[in-house]
C-alpha cells in the first residue's frame, strides 16, 4: 500500500501528453474499476465510521481523517450493486471531485497503470442511461470500468445548477445573439449541469462527449467556413475524456488554422497548480474547477462579450 501511495503523490508529469493513470480496485467480485490518481488523494485502510442519521443510504458514515470529517461512499451500492458487508479489511480511496473531498469504501485496491487515453474508449452503446460506466479498457485481457463519479456523486447530493440573480442581471452578454457553443464532456451528468447552469444565456449549445468526437465535428464545420469561430466562437471541455482529452484538443485546435480562434474554456473537476501551466502551454483561455454555475456563466459573459 506504501507504494501505491508513493506513485499517487509523485505523478503528475503525465498532464498534457494524452496520457493518465488508472488506480485499480474492486468491489465485490472480480470484476476490475479504475480512477484517474490526478483525483486522488490517499487510500488507507478503512477507518471506524462513524453513522450519522438522515445520510443517504450509499453513504456508510463519516470517517475523521488528518483533521477533516469524510463522508464515506460505498461505490458498489451506489452503483447499483449490493453493499460491501465486511468492511474491516476494505479501503477507502480518498478523492476530491468538484471542489469537494470524499471516500469511497472499496474492497481492495491494486495497482497503478499507466495508459494512453486513446486506450480508455467509451462505454459499449446499449449501456443505457442507468449505467455508471464513463469509460473502460482493457488490461491483461479484462476490462476495467471506469465509473461516471460524476453521476454518483449527483445521485447522492445534487448540485445546484443555478446562477445567481445577482450575477444573472449584471451579465453583459447579448442574448439575443443567441451564440452557438460547444460543450464536451464524457459524463452526460455533467454535460446536463452545464446546460441547466447557462440555459438563462439565451445560448445555442452543441454536445461531444469527448475530444476526438468534437474534433471531428468542428473539423467537419471547417470544410465550409474559413473560420470556425465566426459559428462556433467558444467551447467548454472538460480534461479527462477517452480517446481525447481535452488538452490535446485544444492543441488540435490551435494548430488548425480553421480552428484556432475558437475560444476555449476548460472545465474539470481536476485540480492543482499543474493545470494552469497547462492552459498556457496548450493555449485555452481560461480554467475553471468544476462546479460553479456563477463562474461557468461568467466565464462565458466574459468570453462572449470580448
Amino acid at each position: 500500500m506504501s507504494n501505491i501511495l508513493e506513485s499517487v503523490n509523485k505523478r503528475t508529469q503525465l498532464v498534457g501528453q494524452n496520457r493518465l493513470e488508472l488506480l485499480l480496485f474492486k468491489l465485490n467480485g472480480r470484476q476490475r474499476f479504475g480512477i484517474n490518481v490526478f483525483k486522488v488523494k490517499e487510500v488507507l485502510q478503512c477507518p471506524p465510521l462513524t453513522s450519522l442519521p438522515k445520510l443517504n443510504s450509499k453513504v456508510r458514515g463519516v470517517a475523521h481523517v488528518r483533521g477533516m470529517t469524510i463522508s464515506v461512499i460505498d461505490l458498489s451500492a451506489a452503483t447499483g450493486g449490493r453493499p460491501i458487508e465486511d468492511i474491516s479489511n476494505c479501503f477507502i480511496i480518498i478523492s476530491e471531485y468538484n471542489r469537494s473531498v470524499q471516500g469511497f469504501l472499496v474492497s481492495s485496491v491494486e495497482r497503478i497503470i499507466n495508459m494512453n487515453w486513446e486506450a480508455i474508449m467509451p462505454p459499449p452503446q446499449g449501456a443505457g442511461k442507468f449505467s455508471y460506466l464513463t469509460a473502460v479498457t482493457e488490461i491483461e485481457n479484462e476490462l476495467v470500468e471506469i465509473l461516471d463519479v460524476e453521476k454518483i456523486l449527483d445521485e447522492i447530493s445534487p448540485v445546484n445548477t443555478n446562477i445567481s440573480q445577482e450575477l444573472n442581471d449584471a451579465l453583459t452578454i447579448d442574448r439575443e445573439q443567441h451564440y452557438h457553443i460547444m460543450v464536451i464532456d464524457d459524463s452526460s451528468v455533467a454535460r446536463k449541469q452545464i446546460i441547466r447552469a447557462l440555459t438563462s444565456l439565451d445560448l445555442q449549445i452543441d454536445t461531444a462527449k469527448d475530444g476526438k468526437e468534437a474534433l471531428e465535428k468542428l473539423r467537419t464545420m471547417s470544410a465550409d467556413l474559413e473560420d470556425v469561430s465566426t459559428e462556433i466562437p467558444l467551447i467548454i471541455s472538460d480534461i479527462e475524456m477517452p480517446e481525447m482529452d481535452g488538452y490535446t484538443l485544444t492543441a488540435e485546435i490551435r494548430d488548425d488554422p480553421k480552428l484556432k480562434n475558437i475560444k476555449v474554456v476548460l472545465h474539470t473537476s481536476l485540480s492543482g497548480v499543474f493545470n494552469q501551466a497547462m492552459v498556457e502551454k496548450v493555449g485555452a483561455n481560461d480554467f475553471i474547477a468544476k462546479f460553479n454555475p456563477d463562474e461557468l456563466a461568467a466565464a462565458v459573459n466574459k468570453h462572449l462579450s470580448l
